[in-house]
């Protein structure tokens, strides 16, 4: 098993099947993951019961609230989107359910059909890109918290809701929002990552939204153009594994008139700690 940084955001693992992964090649990939916040895999042989099978391994699996479910496989999610639909999901920077009191550990994403170009999915490492601002800016923000939501993504009038997807979205009844510090104590790696998100941070606890645009919009573009990220050009056979509390992503959307099926697992996480506390 070779590990392979990227330049920005994450790492290459090689000459590993996840399908057949050994205990201490686990445990390898538990500290891989917590050094580069993505991990990927290519020319995979992972079914979805080997998938289901490696993400029992590494973890609680979450049922995710608004996605379809894949078939028989209740506890893989598709992220689909067919050639006559216009909207992708997962189009803008986010951070998976940072919604949630409890977000996820990170998710599992196995490429299943893809379109003939296009389609690719970007990173951006939170915990780089917290170190590259100024003292006291991080100063600043080890004292605040950001309040986190998916009212205005999924809720009744939310803009998913307004879109060509609307039809194999559920979950209406499950938006919520939740509290979170902006900077965080990685549970693993002990380091100070900043977690905010253009997808579902709303304001700044205590602030005003006018107060809080504005220093949420300098964040989230300092962390766009502070050489923290990096983008996976999806092959078949190609597997993401991120940590969705050290990283964004995105998906782009240029691929019209052509279908792109992904499974998705979800790993459960638990409470986050304030950098300070």
């Amino acid at each position: 098993m070779q590990v392979e940084p990227w330049k920005g955001c994450g790492a290459e693992v090689r000459a590993l099947q996840l399908s057949g992964c050994s205990d201490p090649e686990l445990e390898s990939l538990r500290e891989a993951l917590a050094s580069h916040g993505l991990l990927v895999f290519r020319e995979q042989e992972l079914s979805p019961d080997d998938h289901l099978g490696f993400a029992r391994r590494f973890g609680k699996i979450v049922v995710n609230k608004f996605f379809p479910e894949s078939g028989a496989h209740g506890e893989i999610a598709e992220v689909r989107k067919e050639k006559e639909q216009q909207t992708n999901i997962g189009g803008g920077w986010h951070a998976d359910h940072s919604y949630d009191e409890e977000p996820a550990l990170g998710s599992i994403l196995v490429a299943r059909e893809l379109p003939p170009a296009g389609g690719d999915t970007k990173f951006a490492d939170l915990a780089a890109a917290y170190e590259t601002l100024s003292p006291g800016l991080r100063k600043t923000l080890e004292s605040l918290d950001a309040v986190h939501s998916n009212r205005h993504l999924y809720g009744e009038k939310g803009i998913y809701r307004q879109t060509d997807l609307a039809d194999q979205l559920g979950g209406e009844d499950r938006v919520g929002d939740a509290t979170h510090p902006i900077v965080i104590r990685h549970p693993e790696s002990g380091r100070k990552v900043l977690y905010v998100n253009p997808g579902h941070t709303t304001r700044i606890d205590g602030w005003s939204v006018p107060e809080s645009r504005a220093l949420l919009d300098f964040l989230f573009e300092h962390v766009k153009t502070s050489g923290c990220t990096s983008r996976l050009r999806w092959e078949p056979g190609s597997v993401a594994f991120w940590d969705n509390r050290r990283t964004w992503h995105m998906a782009d959307n240029d691929y019209q008139g052509h279908r792109r099926l992904m499974h998705r697992i979800t790993l459960a996480g638990g409470p986050l700690r304030g950098a300070i506390s």
